[in-house]
């Protein structure tokens, strides 16, 4: 099982969250990771975002990281997307 959880932040709020479960063993734990990243954008109606190298970073050490405005292209109406891998 892998789950994950995207949460919306703004003024240190959240505005909104949403968890995603996946149950497949043939997947990968980079691909479990881009899916379940790509459908909490869907769910949150994002863009994707890019993952930069301090992303990578603290995503390997944490297991959890934040993108910004930094990380989209269109203006964003919140602080930052929070990723974070709850279970695994």
């Amino acid at each position: 099982m892998f789950r994950m959880w995207g949460k919306l932040i703004k003024d240190n709020h959240l505005l909104k969250d949403t968890i995603i479960e996946r149950c497949s063993d043939s997947l990968s734990r980079t691909q479990m990771v881009f899916d379940a990243l790509e459908t909490i954008c869907y769910e949150l109606d994002l863009s994707k975002p890019l993952w930069l190298d301090a992303n990578v970073r603290e995503f390997k050490r944490h297991n959890k990281t934040r993108f910004t405005q930094d990380n989209f292209i269109e203006q964003l109406d919140f602080d930052y997307l929070e990723i974070h891998v709850i279970e695994e």
